[in-house]
């Protein structure tokens, strides 16, 4: 009995069409950069009311769930990018990005609740209280090893998706070919930028959003580029 024959010219869109993607993408960018933009920023090395206001502000908790749903949302896209890229020499970096941006994803997205939740309930204590000896059980929480282990480890991973996916659109053909480079840099510098004053930190968050939008643009189904070459075949020799 013969086996069903598979058509090669078709690309293979997944289960996120490219339109979807670039939608996503273009949502990650506005989270990405909501988080600087809304989180207070008020020194953090000696315990003042100001500070645990912020802590316990609404503000706070807007400004972490932005940036962990930038996080869910990546991963998604890149299954988009993936699917964009099917017929192309980026189809196995896309593939990369989307197997690493979900391992970031999901080593990330735990200290962040951390971070949401819990330093923002020891912070109202401390708002209702008026005590202000707070700091050490919330550098408690931050500077658990383990969870400070699984959050380094994501980040580098997001970091690793990011590369792979400026490399997919590169080999892909997507016009203009650059165009994943300032995705992949806001990616890899997302640890680096958490030692930088607010400034550098919103900085970071206009180069990321940035670089999501552009991979939004090129991803989208009328966007041009030379999509249309098969896949060189590897000859063994």
């Amino acid at each position: 009995m013969n086996a069903p024959s598979i058509d090669r010219t078709r690309p293979d869109l997944g289960l996120v069409r490219p339109r979807t993607g670039a939608v996503l993408l273009a949502v990650a960018g506005v989270l990405f950069l909501a988080f600087p933009l809304l989180r207070p920023w008020v020194p953090e090395g000696v315990a003042t009311p100001e500070l645990a206001a912020a802590f316990a502000s609404g503000r706070w908790i807007a400004a972490h769930l932005c940036g962990a749903a930038g996080f869910w949302l990546l991963p998604a896209a890149f299954v988009a990018l993936r699917g964009r890229l099917a017929r192309t020499r980026g189809r196995a970096p896309a593939s990369g990005a989307v197997v690493t941006g979900w391992l970031g994803a999901g080593l990330v997205l735990p200290y962040f609740g951390a971070e949401i939740f819990g330093v923002h309930a020891i912070a109202r204590d401390a708002v209702t209280t008026g005590s202000l000896d707070f700091l050490p059980t919330i550098d408690a929480v931050r500077m658990q090893p383990v969870a400070m282990t699984l959050f380094g480890l994501g980040l580098l991973a997001v970091g690793a998706s990011g590369v792979l996916a400026s490399v997919a659109v590169w080999r892909g053909g997507l016009v203009p070919r650059w165009t994943g480079i300032p995705l992949a840099a806001g990616l890899v510098l997302y640890l680096p930028q958490f030692f930088t004053p607010p400034a550098g930190r919103i900085v970071h968050g206009v180069l990321l959003a940035v670089g999501c939008w552009l991979v939004a643009w090129a991803v989208r189904p009328d966007a041009e580029g030379d999509l249309d070459r098969p896949v060189t075949p590897v000859r063994r020799g």
